[in-house]
Parts: structure tokens; sequence; C-alpha cells
């Protein structure tokens, strides 16, 4: 599973300050319902009661929050940089400034977890991190999240 399946450039942003964990993923939740007509207060429910089960801060200042909806038909995500990084109860302790948000079918566990997979390895490599923290235009945000797709076919 490739980035650009589950990631529209428009769900690709830059926000300036988000106060809590809470309220990222109300934000989220509302570009969620922006872009792909998700319901906003079905998601902000389940990405919550995830986040109940323990974070999803994997380190390094990047965050993968998760949920499984049964009214969705297709994996899809949110990417947001944060220009001030937000405490993200991260195993390294380190803030998070780099989040990307996966809503996958309730019945879709093996792409829920391909879809995983794919953002996990993406926001593991250093060099692309560095790039997504050096722009705060989000057509460059999404062209970095998904050059490795073009560099595969060229």
């Amino acid at each position: 599973m490739e980035l650009t399946e589950i990631l529209l450039p428009e769900a690709t942003v830059q926000v300036d300050k988000v106060s809590s964990k809470k309220r990222l993923l109300q934000d989220a939740s509302r570009i969620a319902h922006e872009v792909y007509g998700l319901p906003t207060d079905d998601i902000f429910a389940a990405l919550m009661a995830r986040e109940t089960l323990g974070p999803t801060a994997m380190g390094n200042g990047v965050a993968i929050p998760h949920a499984r909806l049964p009214q969705i038909s297709k994996v899809c995500g949110v990417f947001i940089k944060l220009d001030t990084p937000l405490d993200f109860e991260a195993i390294d302790r380190q803030p998070v400034d780099l989040v990307f948000v996966l809503f996958a079918p309730e019945a879709a566990v093996t792409n829920h977890l391909k879809a995983l997979a794919r953002v996990s390895r993406t926001l593991r490599d250093q060099a692309t991190c560095a790039k997504l923290r050096s722009t705060d235009d989000h057509s460059a945000l999404y062209s970095i999240l998904t050059e490795g797709i073009r560099s595969k076919a060229a």
C-alpha cells in the first residue's frame, strides 16, 4: 500500500499551534470530514478510544493515531505538521510535531495494518522527517511524503 492510495494533497496540512492532544484529534477529525466526508464525532470518539489503549507516538517527534470505523469504505489519512511540538506521551518523552492520522474500515484489518506499516516506514526515515520539518507548504509536505513513489517509478 502506497501513501498516494490513502492520503490526498488537501488532507496534508501545517498547523501553527494546538493546545492539546485532544484538540489535535478534533482538528484531524474535522479535516477528515472536510476532505473525505467522514463523520466528525464518530472519528473523534474512535481516535480518543484508541488513545486510551496507549499512546500512538512512535518516538522522534512522530505519532500515528489511528482508528477503525464501520461506516468508511477505504483506508484514508490526514497528515498534520505542527509548528509547536505537542506532548503525545511518547516513550522517548519527545514532543510530537509530525502526525499521520489513519482511518480504516472496521473489517479491513489487513489493509489497516499495511497502511500503518507504510506510514511507519516512511516516518521512521530521518531524512524524510528532516525534509518535512523544513517546510510549511502543504503541497511540499505532500510531495515529500509521496516522493518514494516517484523515485521507485523512475
